[in-house]
């Protein structure tokens, strides 16, 4: 045991115990044993544990001995303190049921004047939030009935659908399909799929716009389809009068804007499409349509006249007209500029027209600009000029025929053969009056005819096609 031993509370030592090794912090009951065992037993000897074991129940029985003095001695002192710390306890207690009580209190306050009034405004705010959305879309639906009347009165106005074809009002046509522009730019606006779920606007794009739409359309694909020189001569034709000729040039011309305009337009990621991205479908459609029937109907009344050779002059009459009546398209296209669409995205606003005046003439206020509507016709047919590609179009279903001609053999081989020089002249004629056009169209101050394009050239491939099948 160590030296210098602890007093204890009442004054006396301890002989047998080491208070410091047993409450040191780091005290091990395993070295504690160990250290008993090397006291009482050699190390060169066998161990005997009785000894150590003996000990330890005695340090156990001094310490529960000391203990049972200090309490007895102190039993007051503890008993006082627990009291006093009991006491303590209570009141702190008090005092935090007396907090929590008014913490409660507060909050129920709190929660009265303040939770319930924030309830009740949350759903003020829905109810106002949802009547502004309603009266949003009812302002909309509003806006899509007054564009649905406007668009009703042009069609109206214009005469479509009635007994009197082809005297429609092609102004109020052109300003009916400004109004249809409006509608779809109101459902490819924000608020667009919103209005589609509204039975009324449905029942509006059905019956009212999409309708209507189909006739307008029907209209400007009948007057391209329908469109001759002989209606652009003015004074020079027989029975026509200027009035005439300049009332179905802006026919034309209103026809060509309306499926200009009313083409495809669809937005890119939710923006206009730029203009030099837009491609008037429904006016490239038409356009080509005319053309193309013009090259079959020249090649099969050709082919029947090559067959027939008495015929064969009149045939040519009829083929180098329909060659003039391209040529005055093509002059015609030339001059005309494409319109402002509203829905394209570098549409100037200062040279917009204005969709819901009520004066005709600003329908056709249209801004010039450097396109026309001859340039995208040509790069879709992917040809410098239109008389070109009906005479190489013609020449190239010519050759066919011409075989067919001679295979069947008989007198219209023979006499095709011994005609073909006559043959080559009335082709050269044809294409070269084919390629006149008549000074009233062409606005030439001599009044005489001029000849539009390289006519030598395409009449040699028109020979070519013909006599040089004959020649093999």
């Amino acid at each position: 045991m160590a030296a210098n031993e602890p007093l204890d509370q009442t004054g006396s030592t301890s002989t047998y115990i080491d208070f410091d090794s047993l409450t040191s912090p780091d005290f091990s009951p395993y070295e504690h044993a160990a250290t008993l065992i090397q006291r009482t037993n050699n190390p060169s000897e066998s161990v005997d544990l009785n000894t150590p074991l003996s000990r330890a129940l005695f340090d156990l029985q001094e310490i529960d001995s000391h203990i049972h003095t200090l309490t007895s001695r102190s039993a007051i002192d503890i008993l006082e303190y627990t009291k006093t710390q009991n006491h303590a306890a209570q009141r702190i207690l008090e005092r935090v049921d007396e907090e929590r009580t008014k913490l409660n209190a507060s909050y129920a306050r709190l929660e009265k004047e303040v939770a319930g009034r924030y309830d009740r405004a949350i759903e003020a705010k829905t109810s106002a939030s949802r009547s502004w959305e309603v009266l949003r879309l009812g302002r909309s639906v509003q806006r899509v009935l007054n564009v649905a009347r406007q668009f009703e009165t042009a069609i109206s106005d214009s005469g479509l659908g009635s007994s009197r074809t082809g005297k429609e009002d092609h102004r109020a046509l052109l300003r009916a399909s400004y109004i249809l522009l409006s509608f779809r730019e109101l459902m490819a606006g924000a608020e667009g799929p919103e209005l589609g779920r509204v039975n009324l606007v449905r029942t509006l794009r059905g019956r009212i716009f999409e309708d209507g739409e189909a006739r307008i359309l029907d209209y400007a694909r009948r007057v391209v389809r329908e469109f001759s020189m002989s209606s652009l001569a003015g004074p020079a034709a027989a029975s026509a009068t200027f009035r005439d000729a300049e009332d179905n040039r802006s026919r034309f011309t209103s026809a060509t804007y309306i499926l200009y305009l009313l083409s495809p337009a669809p937005r890119i990621d939710g923006k206009s499409m730029n203009k030099s991205d837009f491609e008037p479908e429904y006016l490239l459609r038409a356009l080509q349509s005319y053309l193309q029937s013009a090259i079959t109907s020249s090649s099969a009344a050709m082919g029947r006249a090559l067959a027939q050779l008495p015929s064969l002059e009149k045939t040519m009459i009829d083929i180098s007209a329909r060659c003039q009546n391209i040529v005055a398209l093509e002059a015609l296209l030339r001059g005309i500029q494409a319109p402002n669409h509203p829905l394209l995205h570098d549409a100037a606003p200062e040279g917009e027209v204005n969709r819901n005046a009520s004066n005709d003439d600003d329908f056709l206020a249209i801004e010039e600009e450097k396109g026309n509507l001859l340039d995208p016709l040509l790069q879709a047919l992917d040809t410098a000029s239109l008389p070109s590609y009906f005479w190489r179009s013609l020449a190239a279903s010519l050759a066919t025929r011409v075989q067919e001609i001679l295979h069947r053999g008989g007198i219209s081989a023979r006499t095709l053969r011994s005609q073909k020089e006559g043959v080559r002249t009335e082709i050269r004629e044809c294409v070269l009056r084919g390629s006149k056009m008549p000074a009233s169209i062409s606005g030439s101050a001599a009044g005489k005819e001029e000849i539009v394009g390289n006519w030598e050239r395409e009449a040699a491939v028109m020979i070519g096609a013909v006599v040089g099948v004959l020649g093999r």
